[in-house]
């Protein structure tokens, strides 16, 4: 559906009566102009495009209103304390019709408690004397993703009150390109949510080190979405598939409960723990000795360092009881998370803990427990991370952690036709891409390998 142009009316927004007589006209014209030679054979039937064509031919004549040039559209965005009624002032028309559209509207929505920042669309003819204010041909806003609302002026000089719901499709949809700038800003370029591309931060942080990123390194994005027919994203839902520097993941359900992502032999990609347990974070400081930037003596540096800015998330780095949430000397606020087979994370500098952390609770992978601060002996905001094992602190960089379980039997066949899927919709959008492009273009190595 396209916004409401009262230029192109579509035979949707029309009145009853002026829409069959203009699809009366349309079709007369269709009658006059095809070709009469063509024997008993009947035509072939006009596809919607094509009577939409022939409407807009049979509306050009309405348009005009006497005494008035062609009508604008004009944008309008109600300021703050704004009546609704003096924002349709605003697009230059007269007061008693502000008055009457907004009258009109309240049929339809609440026309009191409008929110400052709300946009409308408004069809204006001006005078051709260029004196007086202009006519009001036609107003359209949208009352929700799924929703909108259009006045239009019919033959008879009337505002005329429509209301569409549009119908809403669920879809798998493919989001591919080049980065450019960063991941998320790319991303959204290609229709990527934020939620969806934090879903895909968070997949790739123990298998990808995002400092390596580099411009013009190609990704995908696969995941569903609820979208109206005229192409508008209502919600989105879950991630189902992501490939970035030549890692590929699939979002898998299995049969007995819980959802995972494997890679493409069936092997859960899911490490015991997190390489890095902050987004986009760069390492400032390595494990092992050092002269420690506040005393200026050498001493064991037994973590790593991640410059972030005060309030970035800190992720759990693996399944597991949360220990202490508590001030702890030089460390500051300090975090420990105990995991299985005598594994232990530790997390210290920190702002404030998350909302309701408490030592006891089981904490999941990728769950924000923390915030990066500067607290305790700290010359500056960052995290300091710590890994542990059977009680003594190790490197965390390059430590042998387990590794997850592969897919068989029925799991495996089931996982297999659920890869086969998503690699036909990422095929197709590549072939479309192609062909867009021109004979010149040529797919991406990676589509080739697919």
């Amino acid at each position: 559906m396209q916004e409401f142009d009262p230029r192109r009316p579509t035979f949707r927004f029309a009145p009853a009566a002026a829409g069959v007589g203009a699809l009366a006209v349309a079709l007369l014209a269709w009658k006059l102009t095809s070709p009469q030679d063509l024997g008993p054979a009947a035509p072939p039937p006009l596809d919607p495009a094509a009577i939409a064509a022939l409407q807009h031919q049979a509306f050009a004549a309405a348009e005009a209103q006497p005494g008035f040039a062609r009508p604008e559209s004009v944008e309008v965005k109600v300021r703050p304390g704004e009546t609704f009624e003096a924002a349709v002032r605003r697009a230059g028309v007269a007061p008693e019709e502000a008055r009457q559209a907004v009258q009109t509207l309240g049929g339809a929505m609440d026309v009191v408690n409008i929110k400052a920042g709300m946009k409308f669309d408004a069809a204006v003819a001006k005078p051709e004397s260029e004196q007086g204010p202009a006519r009001l041909i036609g107003l359209s806003l949208r009352t929700g993703p799924a929703r909108a609302i259009t006045l239009s002026r019919s033959f008879d000089g009337a505002l005329r009150l429509r209301a569409l719901e549009e119908e809403v499709r669920e879809e798998l949809t493919v989001a591919d390109g080049e980065i450019q700038g960063s991941l998320y800003q790319s991303a959204a370029k290609q229709g990527a949510t934020p939620q969806i591309t934090g879903q895909m931060v968070k997949l790739f942080s123990h298998k990808v080190d995002f400092r390596e990123i580099q411009p013009g390194d190609p990704f995908v994005l696969v995941f569903g979405r609820k979208v109206t027919e005229s192409g508008r994203t209502v919600e989105t839902g879950e991630l189902e598939y992501a490939e970035l520097k030549g890692q590929r993941f699939y979002r898998f359900e299995r049969p007995g409960g819980g959802v995972e992502f494997f890679d493409e032999n069936g092997k859960n990609i899911k490490g015991f723990l997190l390489r890095t347990p902050i987004d986009g974070a760069r390492m400032t400081s390595r494990f092992g000795m050092r002269r420690h930037p506040i005393s200026g003596y050498n001493r064991m540096h037994q973590g790593i360092d991640f410059g972030a800015g005060t309030g970035t998330p800190v992720y759990a780095a693996g399944d597991g009881v949360l220990v202490e949430a508590r001030r702890w000397g030089g460390y500051g606020n300090w975090v420990r998370v105990r995991h299985s087979n005598g594994w232990e994370t530790g997390y210290a500098h920190l702002s404030r803990f998350a909302k309701g952390l408490k030592p006891g609770q089981r904490v999941r992978q990728g769950q924000v427990i923390a915030y990066v601060g500067s607290t305790g002996a700290s010359t500056g905001p960052h995290l300091h991370y710590e890994v542990w094992k059977n009680g003594s602190r190790i490197n965390p960089v390059g430590a042998k952690v387990p590794q997850g379980t592969v897919l068989a039997g029925a799991e495996l066949a089931a996982f297999k036709a659920k890869k086969a899927q998503i690699e036909r919709l990422v095929a197709a959008k590549a072939e479309t891409r192609h062909l867009a492009q021109g004979p010149s273009a040529s797919l991406t190595k990676a589509s080739l390998q697919r």
